[in-house]
């Protein structure tokens, strides 16, 4: 939220700089991301950061001798061109400047004479800095002497663009009538602009009169609030308009007021000025006034024309009813979308119809138009989850929703109709109806807690005295009565407070305003527990070494998801995923409704994100899947290893490299990475072909670990590949059971000395039929070469007629060593009849010549 220094003024006294204030918010737990100068420069010499450590720089500083507040005193034809006019403007001098410009907002000024209340500008000298209007961008200029069609000129009257405050540059900015003539510019338009992460647990702050209330306890200083008084002049408005509420639980409490005869018109420019700096776009006087007051107090309201009301109720007193939707309702809202209703979402209606998305956004049919004359003003009080969900179904988001949405007290009603219809009589004319319709079935109950300062000790760590707590509780606006001077305090929570309804909640605004930077160090009062080893987690660290080491990277993806979205992941005419999913009870969104089955959906996605800005993308996860459990509410949460691999082998060398496409066996050496870095033993391990719904027939494997399945993976097919838009090349995917890898893993494991004996190497190829798996043949080997043998390695795999038909040869590398001697030729000889005698009675197996 953007919370310009000037508007926060209006309501409390600002002693610190912004700087030193802006660092007290932020240890209070009110962040200030970003500090925006507007036309001043920092008030410390010392160079600032934004929250992310980036060093802050103002933008354009307007020269208080050189820029301004002027008022045009004559506008006269230019002598020479049609486009241009003289603007004679009085700044404080002796005597007015000559001006030359093109604003076409000046020309209907032109030729009157003498103007007895010409418009306040702002008028920049000879030498002052700003923006070229007629450049795109931020370009800097210096004004300086020149003639523009022949009539010297050396300063100007500027536009917004030109003072850094927007882009627009088509007319000159015209002030209010109350601007200082001679004024530096900075002095009345100048401002620093906090920007605030107002985070859920601070949503009471997410208004210009929440922060004030936080600023003034943090510094000393007293709030002061806005009158809400209301002078009404017209006819009574029960007479004019009826309410009913039908679920109080969606809507405990609901506000109108009527003003009439209002001239609709751009609001004033402080207003503007006001809603511009915190980033919203002025329409009206009278849609102004609703969005000021929402930023101002933090009450969402709607202005309804009113004559629309009365036509749409035939000319009778229209009623305004809140419910819930009627199945086939439609709303056209005020963004242009015509809505489907779901019959969850809470509905202002009158008797024709619905009339807008309660507490998010209203309708078009009785949206304020140029020809508004009569208002009817509500500011209502909607259920918070009601609110969050309507705008995912809706797919809609509004300023007035994310503040029902975070929660708002239904006493700001009152305040917020009373405010805002007054503001509409000062800025737009007309009459306010006699009294209030203010319907509140189910009034908000008062929350007291009982506070001990022995609580207050034994949760901070530290003492505070009794008069310290009361002071800081009043200071947010808590009533206290110390019921025992020695030990407690009864504390009522004031109606902005929605998050407090506990002791602990008290505590935690006790040391947020006095001082987390305050709270003393003290050491702890016992003896360090022993330290004891996380074994799961250090065993997850070890593979999270070994990937990045085999050079993938990791990410961390969302936990929730969509059954549909992870419907993606099985080919089409394959069995989808019949395991009941973990549904979210309050989504915050419409594709996180429900907790993972699967790792890879998200991976996936991941990689879609990134092929097409990276040659290659070889990404892992390791973290939980969540399965409904038969034993409880709560679900299962195994841990799964994902993989996934597309892309180039080896980024381009001048030496040369291998830039073809990863396959098949770049995957699973890779999961052979795991396996190793894991220790996991050889003859527990084994890969054999598999047919899964997500991988590419053919290619695809299933990791065995001591006859259990650990995960499977491959190539993906070829419509899955599709529906993540992944490019029409290899993607390689696998899932593995995280649990079952490290339940393998092998913490103690035998290490040998460096061999001081020669190694002796030979191959050996065998002749065996297709449908022996070369792993099994080479733990064949293992199992019959005794310690002698060291080392196995396939590099060879050829099928043709010079073997037969169903054969193929397998050659590998054997690798034989002693720890104590050389060995003999006969010994290896020995060793490698074994070996092939054992191949033969378990395979069937022959020498290859």
């Amino acid at each position: 939220m953007k919370v310009p220094l000037s508007w926060l003024k209006d309501y409390v006294d600002i002693t610190l700089p912004v700087e030193e204030l802006a660092e007290r918010l932020t240890l209070a737990g009110l962040e200030v991301e970003h500090l925006d100068y507007v036309g001043v420069a920092p008030t410390r010499s010392a160079a600032l950061h934004s929250t992310n450590g980036e060093p802050q720089h103002p933008g354009l500083v307007w020269d208080r001798d050189k820029i301004v507040i002027g008022q045009i005193v004559e506008v006269r034809p230019h002598p020479n061109a049609d486009r241009l006019v003289l603007a004679d403007v009085e700044y404080g001098a002796e005597k007015p400047h000559q001006v030359v410009t093109g604003a076409p907002n000046l020309f209907h000024l032109k030729g009157q004479g003498r103007l007895a209340h010409g418009p306040k500008v702002v008028f920049a000298k000879q030498g002052a800095t700003l923006y070229d209007g007629h450049q795109p961008g931020q370009v800097l200029m210096t004004l300086k002497p020149a003639k523009l069609r022949g009539v010297p000129s050396d300063s100007m009257v500027c536009s917004e663009k030109e003072l850094g405050l927007s882009d627009e540059h088509e007319g000159i900015l015209l002030l209010d009538d109350d601007a200082p003539v001679g004024v530096p510019a900075g002095d009345y338009l100048g401002d620093v602009v906090l920007d605030i992460a107002i985070l859920p647990n601070i949503a009471r702050a997410m208004s210009i009169i929440g922060v004030a209330r936080e600023v003034a306890a943090l510094t000393g200083q007293r709030l002061r609030y806005p009158s809400s008084a209301v002078a009404q002049a017209g006819p009574p408005i029960k007479e004019q308009v009826e309410v009913e509420i039908r679920d109080s639980e969606l809507n405990p409490r609901f506000t109108a007021m009527l003003i009439t005869g209002v001239q609709i018109a751009p609001a004033p420019y402080w207003m503007q000025r006001r809603l511009r700096l915190v980033g919203m776009r002025p329409i009206n006087n009278i849609v102004d006034v609703t969005n000021y007051v929402m930023l101002e107090v933090g009450e969402p309201s709607h202005a309804f024309d009113y004559d629309q009301l009365v036509k749409r109720a035939g000319g009778r007193t229209p009623k305004l009813i809140t419910r819930l939707a009627q199945p086939g309702e439609r709303l056209l809202t005020l963004d242009g979308v015509e809505r489907a209703l779901d019959p969850f979402n809470m509905l202002v209606t009158d008797t024709a119809g619905p009339l807008g998305l309660a507490g998010i956004m209203g309708g078009g049919e009785t949206e304020v138009s140029d020809s508004t004359t009569s208002i009817l003003l509500e500011a209502a009080n909607w259920d918070f989850i009601n609110v969050r969900r309507t705008m995912q179904s809706q797919r809609i988001a509004s300023e007035a929703g994310t503040r029902f949405g975070r929660g708002v007290h239904p006493a700001l009603a009152l305040l917020g109709v009373r405010r805002g219809v007054e503001l509409m009589r000062q800025l737009a004319g007309g009459a306010v109806a006699q009294g209030v319709i203010d319907v509140y079935p189910k009034p908000a109950p008062t929350i007291v807690i009982d506070l001990t300062t022995a609580e207050v000790e034994r949760i901070l760590g530290f003492s505070i005295p009794l008069d310290q707590i009361v002071h800081i509780l009043e200071s947010l606006e808590f009533k206290s009565a110390i019921r025992n001077p020695q030990s407690a305090i009864r504390v009522t929570v004031p109606d902005h407070r929605l998050d407090c309804d506990g002791p602990d909640d008290l505590i935690e605004e006790i040391a947020r305003i006095y001082g987390y930077d305050r709270i003393p160090r003290s050491p702890m009062n016992d003896e360090m527990p022993p330290q004891r080893d996380n074994a799961d987690l250090e065993l997850e660290e070890l593979v999270r070494d070994a990937l990045v080491e085999a050079g993938l990277q990791e990410v961390v993806t969302y936990a929730m998801t969509t059954p549909a979205h992870e419907a993606a992941i099985f080919a089409p005419g394959t069995p989808p995923d019949d395991r009941p999913y973990v549904a979210i009870a309050n989504p915050i969104s419409a594709e996180r409704t429900h907790m993972r089955h699967t790792l890879l959906a998200a991976l996936l996605d991941t990689v879609a994100a990134n092929v097409r800005h990276h040659a290659a993308v070889n990404l892992f996860e390791i973290s939980k899947v969540y399965l409904a459990s038969e034993d409880g509410p709560l679900p299962d949460e195994p841990r799964r290893l994902a993989i996934a691999l597309t892309g180039q082998r080896a980024p381009e060398f001048w030496q040369g490299s291998d830039t073809g496409l990863l396959g098949f066996y770049d995957l699973k050496g890779v999961i052979e990475t795991v396996v190793a870095a894991l220790h996991i033993d050889s003859p527990r391990v084994r890969y054999e072909p598999s047919a899964h719904p997500t991988y590419h027939p053919g290619r695809a494997a299933k990791l065995i670990l001591d006859d259990r399945h650990a995960g499977s993976f491959g190539e993906l097919h070829p419509r899955v590949r599709e529906a993540f838009d992944l490019p029409n090349q290899p993607v390689l995917a696998a899932e593995l059971d995280f649990e079952l890898l490290v339940n393998h893993a092998r913490r103690l494991f035998r290490v040998r000395d460096v061999p001081r004996y020669p190694a002796v190497t030979e191959d050996l190829a065998v002749i065996v039929n297709n449908a022996a798996p070369a792993a099994v043949v080479r733990d064949a080997i293992i199992e019959s070469g005794g310690e002698l043998l060291r080392d196995v390695a396939l590099f060879d795999v050829f099928r043709g007629e010079q073997i037969g038909s169903g054969k193929k040869s397998l050659a590998y590398r054997l690798t034989y060593q002693a720890e104590d001697r050389t060995l003999t030729d006969a010994e290896v000889a020995k060793v490698r009849a074994g070996i092939v005698r054992h191949l033969q009675e378990k395979f069937g197996a022959t020498l290859r010549g």
